[in-house]
């Protein structure tokens, strides 16, 4: 009773607990250098950190892990931890995998180790339910361009049932982190809106405050146009808002009304202050009790800005759904477009789709795709006003937390596509992160970023993020059974697929590399 119509409670996937793992990680805190690697590659959120005043550990348990932070971001006295929630974990080792600090004495010795579950689960589970109890952080406080930072955000993206070791969940992680509590997400149809609304538990969360992603899905057809609605939608109310709040401007203030018009909200501070500014007004106008304050009253939340966010895989983005992708590239409107890219239709059982590469072998390509990778980036980039990143969290961290800020802060179309290792490429998941640092190095996956305001600095606008091919295209489909299956059955066209696939990486890095090259030349 209460509850709008067409909605569902949220964080329900906290409560599943699925207990799959044999093995879960323990942080060494006498190893750790807090990099914070390994939650932003955990793709069920299940390991995390947080900082906090040493007081606050007069109530911890006895097994409960913390350390004083390294560096000089926090006073002194601030202390840190790295927790998994056991029952939540699935085992995977991503987390583990990525942790780059080793032991000189005992080299294969991590600052995190799977170990044996069961019988550090109950001391685990105590001390999980511990760190749940810590206050987050001061967001505005804290520098989210470094990966340390990011990850001591609370991420609003929790559990979901997705695949062990999924490739997508963590970007979408990271996006929540960052943005969660302002995001309006339209998901298209695939493995995003299955583990993303797998009723009746969801892992989409909010916050202490009550604010998260509000999310809905929408077909493979038209997730785009559905998503570009938000966006018309929530600036059709803020434009009027801001109308009607004009009117107000001798009971409230003329001061006071152009700060909420005028608001910078390009950062964590400055969104904060705006919603003191809210907040205020909606009781300001409670006050005054007419139906007009009303009326502005139930619009003020639209002075706050909402990062739109449209979600979905290359199934949607290359495919069933590019004619409308393309429309709202065209538009302009400030929306964000995240493509989960596996290349390949993975929900509906791993058939070919654009985004498949040539000699891969997909349901509707059994004697491997003919033809090449469709380069969506390029179209993307040649509208010239959108911001387009292809990124590879595994392959380059930094670079993926970059693009998303850059994205978001962007006002206009921005386009990340990601490159997700997924069950469907024939490789154990566990092997993920090198997954997508052999896709780097052989070429298949360059990572860039196009930022239109370059352009308007007069800078080149493409910044080219991975080096020149360093390995043979070979060494990256040989561990993949897409690709290798094809050598054992039609070695021949297996053959003449990578010959045509060398020589293609070879020439589309050199193509991007001459384009960032390009010197601008000023009006």
């Amino acid at each position: 009773e209460g509850r709008r119509v067409g909605t569902f409670p949220l964080g329900t996937a906290a409560y599943e607990k699925r207990n799959l793992a044999l093995a879960i990680p323990v942080w060494d805190t006498d190893l750790c250098t807090h990099c914070g690697k390994c939650p932003l590659v955990c793709p069920h959120t299940a390991i995390r950190s947080k900082i906090f005043n040493q007081n606050l550990l007069v109530d911890a348990p006895r097994s409960f892990k913390s350390v004083a932070v390294k560096g000089k971001d926090f006073p002194q006295g601030t202390m840190i931890s790295y927790q998994v929630a056991p029952e939540d974990c699935t085992g995977c080792g991503l987390c583990v995998e990525v942790c780059p600090i080793r032991s000189k004495e005992e080299p294969d010795k991590k600052a995190l180790n799977m170990l044996t579950q069961a019988p550090l689960l109950e001391d685990e589970k105590e001390s999980w339910s511990f760190f749940t109890t810590i206050p987050e952080s001061d967001r505005s406080l804290i520098k989210t361009s470094t990966i340390k930072g990011a990850m001591l955000l609370e991420p609003l993206f929790e559990f979901s049932g997705a695949c062990v070791g999924c490739g997508e969940t963590p970007y979408i992680k990271l996006a929540t982190q960052l943005f969660g509590d302002r995001m309006i997400i339209a998901n298209a149809t695939g493995c995003s809106s299955i583990y993303g609304g797998n009723l009746p538990t969801t892992p989409w969360t909010t916050n202490d405050q009550g604010r998260g992603p509000a999310w809905s899905n929408s077909l493979f057809e038209d997730n785009a146009e559905f998503g570009l609605g938000f966006r018309l939608s929530i600036d059709h109310h803020a434009l009027v808002a801001r109308q009607k709040l004009s009117s107000f401007k001798e009971p409230l203030g003329e001061e006071f009304c152009d700060a909420l018009i005028n608001a910078d909200q390009a950062d964590e501070s400055g969104i904060w202050e705006q919603r003191q500014r809210v907040d205020l007004l909606k009781q300001t106008l409670k006050k005054i009790g007419t139906p007009e304050s009303g009326e502005l009253a139930d619009l003020a939340d639209y002075l706050v800005h909402r990062s739109v966010w449209i979600i979905g895989g290359d199934g949607w983005a290359y495919d069933i759904g590019f004619g409308g992708l393309d429309h709202v590239m065209a538009s302009g409107k400030n929306v964000n477009i995240l493509v989960l890219d596996t290349e390949v239709y993975s929900n509906t059982g791993g058939q070919t789709s654009k985004a498949t590469p040539r000699g891969a072998v997909a349901k509707f390509s059994a004697g491997g795709k003919p033809s090449g990778k469709k380069d969506l980036a390029m179209m993307a980039m040649s509208y010239e006003n959108v911001y387009v990143a292809q990124i590879a969290s595994g392959a380059k961290d930094v670079q993926t937390v970059r693009a998303f800020l850059e994205a978001e802060s962007y006002v206009g179309v921005s386009l990340i596509i990601a490159y997700s290792p997924c069950i469907a490429h024939g490789v154990d998941l566990k092997n993920a992160l090198r997954q997508q640092e052999l896709a780097v190095k052989s070429g298949h996956w360059p990572l860039f970023r196009f930022d239109p305001r370059r352009s308007e600095r007069g800078e080149n606008p493409l910044t080219l993020d991975s080096k020149e091919p360093s390995i043979a295209y070979r060494d990256f489909i040989d561990t993949e059974a897409r690709f290798s299956f094809l050598g054992r059955t039609r070695p021949e066209i297996a053959e003449e697929h990578l010959n045509k696939s060398q020589s293609q990486v070879v020439a589309r890095y050199r193509h991007y590399q001459q384009l960032s090259e390009l010197q601008v030349e000023e009006d």
